[in-house]
């Protein structure tokens, strides 16, 4: 068999009723002549969704095809042990043009019972906010049950949810149960479980194109919803010149933040994962014992369990990543 190579996938567009040109405009990807893009799927095991590898040898293949075949080469053996051939993160940029409606997700066991599938825990790295722009995550104060009703049935649920203004660099961890929604005017990356299940509980009473209300989940949501206050919904975190710097770290992923001005070597001989790089600024090359691969802003690349020892060569003055494996 012949051995493994950072992979990249064709882009999975997704229209959206919110969603606007910054995919285009700022990350320079066309999604052709979708009206509005509110979503790419860069990595994804969502069925119905898998991504197909657009590089290399294995083009035309799709992830899930990989897993079965490659099994602990591409994901690492503690990560297929645990997972087997489901890939377990989905990546995405979002676009929201618009306010995007207020939504929870269910955790793992939740999920398990209701629909068989994984639960949402996710983080947000903030990559373009226009001034003023918000998000919402998390309460303003102490809530319940009954307190929640009540400001969602007079149709004042925002008064009690914590809203923020946001700017380039920011980072949201959101945890199954946390209610949240991203502001009109914010583009992002988001790093989440596979799963496609939200339960959507305000939508502000919007139409879709056909004039009908969205449906809401209000009885499902209710007994996913963290309801507790905290001190600080903002992740925060240091960032390092020409070193990986830890964003976020979980049962489900680690993110990290790499800047760097000049060309690094990186060993993941300890790690027995996958590892995901997700260009957010400048361009670079991944230099592997079997050739190179070139990365620019809005690209992501899957760099298999099996390529323990790379060289990240800077091709533009500065460039910023994100760096996301499982622990």
């Amino acid at each position: 068999m012949e051995s493994l190579y950072p992979l990249k996938f064709i882009t999975q567009y997704k229209d959206k009723i919110w969603g606007g040109n910054k995919i285009k405009t700022i990350l320079n990807k066309d999604f052709g002549d979708l009206p509005n893009c509110g979503e790419t799927w860069e990595i994804s095991a969502v069925e119905g969704n898998i991504s197909v590898v657009a590089n290399g040898y294995l083009a035309g293949n799709d992830l899930q095809e990989l897993a079965e075949i490659y099994m602990g080469d591409l994901l690492g053996e503690k990560v297929y042990e645990r997972f087997g051939v489901e890939f377990p993160l989905l990546i995405k940029f979002i676009d929201a043009n618009d306010d995007l409606s207020i939504q929870v997700h269910p955790d793992d066991k939740l999920s398990k019972q209701r629909h068989n599938a994984y639960g949402k825990t996710e983080m947000w790295y903030v990559l373009q906010a226009d001034k003023g722009a918000k998000l919402n995550s998390g309460f303003n104060q102490e809530a319940d049950k009954e307190k929640y009703l009540k400001f969602l049935e007079a149709k004042k649920l925002t008064d009690i949810l914590n809203f923020e203004e946001v700017a380039p660099g920011d980072v949201f961890f959101i945890p199954a149960g946390r209610v949240h929604a991203i502001g009109k005017g914010i583009l992002l990356t988001e790093i989440q479980q596979t799963s496609d299940v939200t339960y959507r509980i305000y939508d502000y009473d919007r139409k879709d194109d056909k004039g009908n209300l969205r449906e809401l989940h209000t009885e499902l949501a209710l007994d996913t919803i963290d309801f507790s206050l905290q001190e600080n919904y903002k992740t925060g975190y240091e960032e390092k010149l020409n070193e990986s710097s830890e964003i976020v770290s979980c049962d489900y992923f680690t993110t990290n933040v790499l800047a760097f001005d000049q060309p690094l070597k990186k060993d993941y001989n300890q790690l027995d994962s996958f590892v995901i790089y997700i260009c957010l600024e400048g361009s670079f090359e991944i230099e592997f014992e079997n050739g190179t691969e070139m990365m620019k802003q809005g690209e992501t690349v899957l760099i298999p369990a099996s390529l323990e020892s790379l060289e990240l060569v800077p091709i533009s003055s500065s460039v910023k990543l994100l760096e996301v494996y499982i622990k």
